[in-house]
């Protein structure tokens, strides 16, 4: 049986203080040839031999604080929705979701405040 391979690449652009200034990444499955630029990426690995997660979690200089916590709350949803199809533990996905809910309420409450100063 032959085994498929697919690659999925991460390329950064730093300022001279090693700080991220543009993410760019591409996969071969994508329908878009090349890279494609975004603001922020977070990769989670599970180790199974030290049962701990490795993360690496990058974002430049042109994300806004919005736009972080917004992704954060995405993140969470779709975990949810991993561990729902993964695990059936549809209790522990609608509380993930339930978080998102008030996360998202929060975001938009600060988001207000400031617009009404």
């Amino acid at each position: 049986m032959d085994t498929k391979e697919r690659e999925i690449r991460i390329k950064v652009e730093l300022d001279e203080q090693n700080i991220p200034e543009k993410i760019f990444w591409a996969a071969q499955d994508s329908e878009q040839a090349g890279f494609s630029e975004t603001r922020a990426f977070n990769l989670s690995l599970w180790d199974h031999i030290n049962k701990e997660t490795l993360r690496i979690g990058l974002w430049g200089k042109e994300m806004d604080v919005d736009e972080m916590k917004f992704f954060a709350i995405d993140t969470i949803g779709d975990l949810s929705q991993m561990i729902a199809t993964a695990t059936g533990d549809e209790k522990m996905a609608k509380e993930m979701v339930m978080l998102c809910r008030k996360l998202t309420e929060h975001v938009k409450e600060e988001q207000l405040k400031r617009n009404n100063k």
